[in-house]
């Protein structure tokens, strides 16, 4: 809990310092949807964050979150995602701070997305950027297949 309000705090900091350095407003919703944001663990799209904080009685525009996702994906807060699913206009975002790097695993059917660490991953981004004198700073790697969870109601039909 400790670690989710200091993570919270600097998210908060550098919202403020990159709002204040493009002269854009300091508003109550950004920094709503950002502690919104930091509560999650999951990979959501915008009608679902939106969605969220309706629910919770936070009166904010679609158009609010959708921009406000843009800025803080600007600023190093969110990453944002592209996972190839029917619609192409559909993104998907995740908090950025205190993740450690991952990849993915996407289902073709479901569309759900799980994450996996494994420390070989760092040891082949090492090893091609020292083989090929690259200077790699991040990396992205998506699996994309058919998950076997049970209570899947589109388990079996490939999209």
């Amino acid at each position: 809990m400790q670690e989710h309000v200091s993570q919270l705090a600097t998210a908060r900091a550098k919202l403020e310092e990159s709002l204040l350095a493009k002269g854009l407003r300091r508003s109550g919703e950004r920094f709503a949807i950002l502690d919104e944001v930091y509560s999650r663990n999951d990979h959501f799209d915008a009608d679902h964050l939106y969605q969220a904080m309706y629910q919770k009685g936070y009166p904010v525009s679609r158009a609010t979150v959708y921009n406000t996702l843009e800025v803080l994906v600007d600023c190093g807060l969110v990453i944002k995602h592209h996972f190839g699913e029917d619609d192409n206009s559909k993104s998907r975002y995740e908090k950025a701070l205190g993740r450690q790097q991952h990849a993915h695993l996407v289902c073709l059917n479901c569309h759900s997305v799980k994450e996996f660490c494994d420390p070989r991953l760092q040891l082949i981004k090492t090893n091609v950027g020292n083989s090929l004198q690259f200077h790699v700073e991040s990396h992205s790697l998506v699996f994309y297949g058919e998950c076997l969870d049970e209570n899947c109601e589109k388990r079996g039909v490939i999209i």
